[in-house]
């Protein structure tokens, strides 16, 4: 696995094994840019994307630490966007896809986590709607499993119900090592998590883990009637207005596509450090990442909406909002012996229903098969940040590392819009 880190931020959502390294490479950088207020729509090429509109300071400095970070972190693309109470402040895109195809803002990619945070907000509607409560036992939807009777769908959302994570069990954590392009099933997936020994008695402590997402799009599908895919558009998707986000079955990514490398596999591999080893991981299979119908491409207009909205709590109730956005397990959770995974909530870094709350800001992040992708919103000045990031080799250590640099890329963009209110640390 990758190294884990100190900040929930990164560890909730990089709970992955070793990861990548390989010898220098050189790129040329491209920037596209885009700076005018109400200019939303990415182009296909760098030039075109470029705004008449002279940019500003807040622009300026915006693309100064962008292009900081592509010499900084060895990055091999990088796609940002900054909005404003919904309306465009800056999108750029720098680097190459792939060696002679300059990368541009209109890219798509996978998503990972923020599938997540639709999870949860596709469970708050249903309770809005009266649905399903927080407060149901697991029990009322699938008894059959592992202390059904004692964990709610709120534990399920917030990672408290104790069930360990089936990342990191042994059929899965070198599972997706020796095959990346193995198709799981949620049922399995499932059946490997809620197996294991739980972690801590439900609702006694505090761990992420993917089981219980798994666990949560089967009760959704079954409050729902309908697959979770569908209710991703119904719910999600349609609402929020998202054009280039979909749910698929397979690791297909549509065009334009931005393609990824990654050498986390060089131990599994046994190849000796010396030796230059880079795998295109563009479609490796994600399916063991989330439930079927919550594996999911975008783009980062979407992404960026999709903060934004729900940062603001656009879909749901002010009382379903706070519940999924609140600081609700500020001091709770303690490490415990023989769970990495578990940790104290401060008010500095902890953890909503599916989202990751860093001080002010309302964040997320994904790291997976040699990309990042980091994405917050400030509620008070309404600002939402996504950052999607790709990897030369020169990134990756001795052993197939990489530590992902979209957090930190987001947390110096925060520094910069709202020095005031910077995403902390």
């Amino acid at each position: 696995m990758s190294a884990r880190q100190d900040a929930v931020s990164e560890e909730v959502v990089r709970p992955r094994r070793r990861w990548l390294r390989g010898g220098p490479v050189l790129v040329a950088v491209v920037v596209s840019l885009t700076v005018a207020a109400c200019s939303t729509t990415p182009s296909a090429s760098p030039a075109a994307s470029t705004s008449s509109t002279a940019p500003g300071p807040e622009q300026q400095q915006v693309a100064a630490i962008a292009k900081a970070a592509m010499a900084t972190y060895d990055l091999r693309a990088l796609i940002v966007r900054v909005t404003t109470d919904g309306r465009n402040t800056y999108t750029a895109a720098m680097g190459e896809s792939m060696t002679g195809v300059p990368a541009t803002v209109d890219m798509q990619f996978r998503n990972g986590f923020i599938a997540y945070s639709y999870l949860t907000t596709i469970l708050l509607e249903l309770v809005d709607r009266k649905k399903i409560s927080l407060d149901d036992k697991l029990s009322k939807y699938f008894p059959n499993l592992p202390e059904a009777n004692e964990i709610t769908i709120k534990m399920l959302a917030n990672s408290t119900s104790g069930y360990a994570d089936y990342v990191y069990q042994p059929a899965v954590l070198d599972g997706i090592n020796l095959d990346p392009f193995r198709q799981w099933s949620t049922a399995e997936l499932i059946q490997i998590g809620t197996s294991a020994p739980p972690t801590f008695p439900p609702g006694t402590n505090f761990a992420y883990a993917h089981t219980n997402y798994a666990i949560l799009g089967e009760v959704l599908a079954k409050v729902g009637g309908a697959p979770l895919s569908q209710l991703m558009k119904q719910y999600i998707f349609e609402p929020m207005g998202l054009t280039h986000t979909r749910s698929s079955d397979t690791p297909q990514i549509p065009e334009p596509v931005l393609h990824t490398f990654s050498s986390e596999r060089r131990e599994t591999l046994g190849i000796p450090p010396a030796t230059p080893f880079t795998e295109d991981s563009t479609f490796w299979n994600p399916s063991w990442t989330a439930p079927e119908g919550a594996v999911q491409t975008t783009d980062i207009d979407d992404l960026t909406t999709s903060i934004q909205q729900i940062g603001s709590g656009a879909l749901l109730s002010p009382a379903s909002h706070q519940a999924q956005v609140g600081p609700n397990l500020v001091g709770f959770g303690q490490p415990a012996p023989g769970c990495s995974a578990c940790r104290a909530n401060t008010a500095t870094a902890s953890f909503g229903m599916g989202v990751i709350l860093q001080g002010p800001w309302i964040t997320g992040n994904k790291f997976y098969a040699g990309s990042g992708a980091a994405f917050g919103y400030l509620p008070s000045q309404k600002i939402a940040i996504a950052v999607v990031t790709t990897y030369l080799p020169s990134a990756f250590d001795d052993q197939g590392n990489v530590t992902d640099a979209g957090p930190k890329i987001m947390a110096s963009l925060s520094k910069a819009l709202a020095p005031t209110s910077p995403i902390p640390g």
